[in-house]
């Protein structure tokens, strides 16, 4: 094969196609037809002389060299974005996209709102996408560039990290339950009672709190809603560990059972904002963390 000829159009295309693993779902993010979709596939793999994805109708799944050339992809089409977003800076029109990567209710329920009430006053023409997964999700989104900045938990070596803001972890109880007469509840206290475990952002960091302790909590169930351990704690099912910044008060008054308690010793965490190089940030993005890091 002497050249490869492609578009932005077409790469913009295969990384959609990727992620939706529809024609349906890729022709209604683009808004174009579903044969377009095709036609630009068709043209990549008839162009690099490979097969991108496999067929079953209208779904589809990467191939391994789709795997591998869609890396490559998401570089050209970041590496476009940048271009685009520099020369927008230059000329002060500040338009663009801002993907974000968020995990669990602490980033997406109370920081990007304080964040972006701040960034949308200053970039009201700036695009927003929120896209909400575990913290492993949102580490291999930064990696694969699917997102632009995502919320991690410091430290976080892989990326150029950027502190924001630091939180607690909290233990839930019961008021009926002997401990919730306690002023702060210990480890070794709440292995006793069935476990509602955290199966969003704060899983990791609290499977560690627990093995740092020699400590094997009995997990009764796993949940990734907040608002779904809450209420079985509400009901009595168990006690659970999470994230103080991912409750309120006014959340907190629609579950009068559920007693919040600190934890003895106290357990913090640091929330940041990650990149996969910031030598390669864009301007948006940018202004995204230093608005960040002044709320």
């Amino acid at each position: 094969m002497d050249r490869v000829a492609m578009t932005f159009t077409q790469l913009s295309i295969f990384a959609m196609l990727a992620e939706q693993k529809s024609f349906t779902g890729a022709a209604q993010r683009l808004q174009i037809t579903q044969s377009a979709i095709s036609h630009a596939i068709k043209g990549l793999e008839q162009e690099w002389a490979v097969t991108l994805f496999y067929r079953n109708h209208n779904e589809v799944e990467l191939t391994e060299v789709g795997i591998r050339l869609l890396v490559h992809a998401k570089e050209i089409l970041n590496t476009s974005n940048l271009l685009k977003q520099e020369i927008s800076d230059i000329h002060g029109f500040h338009s663009g996209t801002l993907r974000i990567g968020s995990f669990g209710a602490s980033s997406s329920n109370v920081l990007i709102p304080l964040i972006l009430e701040k960034f949308s006053l200053q970039f009201p023409n700036i695009e927003v996408f929120i896209k909400e997964g575990t913290d492993k999700d949102i580490s291999q989104w930064i990696h694969d560039r699917t997102i632009d900045v995502g919320f991690v938990v410091l430290p976080e070596e892989r990326f150029d990290t950027f502190p924001v803001i630091e939180d607690i972890f909290i233990a839930l109880i019961p008021k009926s339950n002997p401990l919730a007469q306690h002023s702060a509840v210990r480890l070794n206290e709440l292995v006793e009672y069935p476990f509602l475990m955290t199966s969003a952002g704060s899983q990791n960091h609290v499977t560690e709190m627990f093995r740092k302790a020699n400590l094997s909590p009995k997990i009764k169930s796993y949940f990734s809603q907040i608002l779904t351990i809450i209420n079985m704690v509400n009901n009595n099912a168990g006690v659970s560990i999470v994230a103080d910044m991912a409750l309120n008060k006014d959340l907190m008054t629609l579950f009068p059972n559920v007693q919040k308690m600190p934890l003895s010793p106290n357990v913090k965490r640091s929330i940041g904002l990650a990149v996969k190089n910031k030598k390669q940030i864009s301007p948006i993005a940018q202004a995204f963390i230093d608005i960040a890091q002044t709320v």
